[in-house]
């Protein structure tokens, strides 16, 4: 299966990269997962921008659902094309958010090691 979800990512994120409506925004293809029946298979996406430019994004890819299963359809060469679904994957928006978390604790503990601590001029 895992051959089966690396090749419909491939094509998905392909597809959504030839596709021409405006409101898909920059989106990445961050995983795949196709039931073993290959019927039905979601794809889980980011979107880079505001939750405005999310929420077009959303809309674009339910819109071209059907244009990017074709495409899935006549590429696999499988016995049955996964229905595809689409659901918005935070985890890229979350590992950004830690990311400045950790660089703001970093920058704030590098800063009260540049400032001599009066203990320790005792020693």
């Amino acid at each position: 299966m895992r051959r089966v979800n690396e090749l419909v990512q491939e094509v998905v994120a392909e597809g959504i990269g030839e596709l021409k409506d405006p409101r898909i925004g920059l989106v990445t293809i961050t995983a795949v997962r196709v039931s073993p029946d290959l019927r039905e298979g979601t794809v889980y996406f980011s979107v880079f921008g505001s939750e405005k430019k999310k929420k077009a994004s959303i809309d674009g890819l339910a819109s071209a659902r059907a244009v990017l299963q074709a495409r899935l359809g006549r590429e696999l060469r499988t016995k049955r094309t996964p229905h595809l679904t689409f659901e918005y994957d935070p985890t890229v928006e979350y590992g950004v958010r830690m990311t400045k978390l950790i660089d703001e604790i970093a920058q704030e503990a590098s800063g009260s090691q540049d400032q001599p601590d009066s203990d320790s001029d005792s020693h």
